[in-house]
C-alpha cells in the first residue's frame, strides 16, 4: 500500500468485540502455551528445543515457515554485527509468513526473542526457574516477562483475529529469533535472509510504555594475567585477580565520565545516569594457594545513541591501557580488551514511525477506554536499532508488565498479556487491514 494511503484507524464497532472477544475466548489456552513455552530451557546456545516448539505452532496454525540454520559468514560484513566467542553452529531462526492472495493494507513484521539469560543459582528462586508458576495473577519463571510472553500474545492476536472470521490483509511475518540478549544476529539474520515489511513491532515487556530512544553497548572481555607463585611467598608474584579488580575502578571511573558527558546529550540529557557499566562475569586462577596467573572479565558498557563506537571501544581501551601503565606490574604485562558481543549502537524513533505509532495508539486507547500511551528512554537496549538504523523499517516496543527480567523470581502479570494480546490484534487489523477468512 502506498504510504500516503490513509490508515484503517477505525473499525466496526461489531470487529472490534469480536476481536476482543476471541481474545477473551482462548486466554486459557494461550496462558497454557506460554507455560509450556517457558518450561523450555533456552539459554544461549541451547535455544534449538524452543525454536522447535514455535516452528511447530506456526505449522499447525498453517503458516508458511522458513526454518535454517544462521551461517555467520553471511552476516560478518553488515552493520550491526558482533562476535561470537562459542559454538553457534547450531544457532537457527525461524519464521512464519501470512500472505493474502490480494494484499490491501500495510505489511508487519512481529518479533520475538526466546533466547532467555541464565537463571543463576535455582534454590535462590521462590519457584524453579524453569517450571513456571501462577500466583496471584502473575507467572514466574525464567523468560516469562523476557520476552516468552510478548511473543506469544503476538501470536494468539493473529488466532484472536482468524477465531473472529478475518485475516490481515497483507503480509505478516512472525519472527522468532535468538541472541537478543548478546549480540542481536538473531535480527540481522531474518534482515540478511531479505525479510521485510512496512513496520516492525518487537513486543518486549515496556509495561506498556512505548520505547522512543534506546542505548546502544558495547561487551568486552578483559584478559588480564598475572604472576603465579606458591602464596608463602605472594609478594614475589602478581594476583591477576586483584590486577583485574583494579581494571574494574578504572573503567568505573571512565563510566562517570560518559554520564557527566551524557548530561548535554540532547536525548538522554534529562535521564539521570544512563550509562552503565557492569563487569558481569569473572573467572581466574587454578588454585587456592597459589597466586593466579590469569583472570578474564567479561564486562558491558552503554553509549548514547550517536556515540561513534570505533572511537568509544577506542577510549576503553585507553582507559584500560593508562591504568595498566601506571600499575606495579601491568605496566609490564597490560590487559588485553577482546570484543566479544555486543557492537550496538543506540537508536532513537524517527519521523517515519508516526504512522504506525497512530495505529497502536488507537488500538491502545480502543482497549484502555481512551487511555494515551506513553513514552520512555530505555537505558537498555532492543533488536529495533535493526530495522530502524540500517534497512528503514520504522520499529518499537511495546510490551506486558513484568518485574525482575534478569533477575530471580522472573515473573510477568497474565492480565497485561491478555490486554496487550487485544491490543496488538486490533493494531494489526489496522495496519494491515482485514479480509474476510475464507473457508
Amino acid at each position: 500500500m502506498p504510504s500516503d494511503t490513509p490508515l484503517p484507524l477505525s473499525l466496526p464497532a461489531e470487529t472490534v468485540t469480536a476481536i476482543t472477544n476471541a481474545v477473551e475466548a482462548g486466554f486459557a489456552d494461550q496462558t497454557d502455551f506460554l507455560a509450556r513455552f517457558v518450561a523450555i530451557p533456552s539459554e544461549r546456545f541451547q535455544e534449538a528445543p524452543a525454536q522447535d516448539f514455535i516452528a511447530d505452532a506456526l505449522r499447525t496454525r498453517g503458516y508458511s515457515v522458513d526454518d535454517w540454520t544462521i551461517d555467520l559468514k553471511d552476516l560478518e560484513p553488515l552493520p550491526g554485527f558482533g562476535p561470537i566467542m562459542g559454538d553457534f553452529s547450531r544457532a537457527r531462526s525461524v519464521v512464519g509468513s501470512h500472505r493474502p492472495a490480494e494484499v490491501k493494507g500495510r505489511s508487519l513484521i512481529l518479533q520475538g526473542h526466546l533466547d532467555v539469560v541464565p537463571p543463576g543459582p535455582a534454590e535462590m528462586w521462590t519457584h524453579p526457574p524453569y517450571d513456571p508458576k501462577v500466583v496471584d495473577g502473575w507467572m514466574y519463571g525464567r523468560g516469562a516477562g523476557d520476552m516468552k510472553a510478548g511473543t506469544v500474545a503476538a501470536l494468539f492476536a493473529l488466532d484472536a483475529l482468524r477465531a473472529a472470521g478475518f485475516a490481515p490483509a497483507a503480509t505478516v511475518h512472525f519472527q522468532s529469533v535468538i541472541e537478543e540478549e548478546s549480540t542481536g544476529l538473531g535480527a540481522l539474520s531474518v534482515l540478511q535472509r531479505g525479510y521485510r515489511a512496512d513496520a516492525a513491532v518487537l513486543p518486549e515487556p515496556t509495561d506498556f510504555f512505548i520505547n522512543r530512544a534506546q542505548v546502544g553497548a558495547l561487551w568486552f572481555r578483559l584478559r588480564v594475567r598475572g604472576k603465579p607463585v606458591h602464596v608463602s611467598v605472594a609478594g614475589d608474584g602478581s594476583n591477576a585477580i586483584m590486577a583485574g579488580y583494579d581494571m574494574i575502578r578504572a573503567l568505573q571511573g571512565l563510566e562517570a565520565e560518559w554520564n557527566d558527558r551524557a548530561a548535554a546529550d540532547p536525548v538522554y540529557g534529562d535521564v539521570p545516569h544512563p550509562l552503565n557499566f557492569n563487569a558481569g562475569k569473572i573467572a581466574g586462577g587454578d588454585w587456592a594457594s597459589s597466586v593466579p596467573a590469569w583472570c578474564d572479565i567479561d564486562c558491558r558498557m552503554g553509549v548514547l545513541p550517536g556515540q561513534d563506537l570505533a572511537q568509544a571501544k577506542a577510549e576503553i581501551e585507553a582507559c584500560v591501557s593508562g591504568a595498566a601503565r601506571d600499575h606495579p606490574f601491568l605496566s609490564n604485562s597490560p590487559p588485553e580488551v577482546v570484543w566479544n558481543g555486543f557492537q550496538a549502537e543506540g537508536y532513537v524513533l524517527g519521523e517515519d514511525v508516526d504512522p504506525a505509532l497512530a495505529v497502536m495508539q488507537h488500538a491502545y486507547g480502543t482497549v484502555f477506554d481512551g487511555a494515551v500511551l506513553e513514552e520512555s528512554k530505555m537505558t537498555a537496549l532492543t533488536d529495533t536499532r535493526f530495522y530502524g538504523l540500517y534497512y528503514g523499517i520504522p520499529a518499537f516496543c511495546i510490551g506486558p508488565r513484568a518485574q525482575n527480567i534478569h533477575g530471580f523470581d522472573e515473573r510477568v502479570e497474565l492480565a497485561s498479556v491478555r490486554e496487550l494480546t487485544k491490543v496488538l490484534a486490533l493494531f494489526i487489523a489496522g495496519w494491515c487491514g482485514l479480509s474476510p477468512l475464507r473457508d
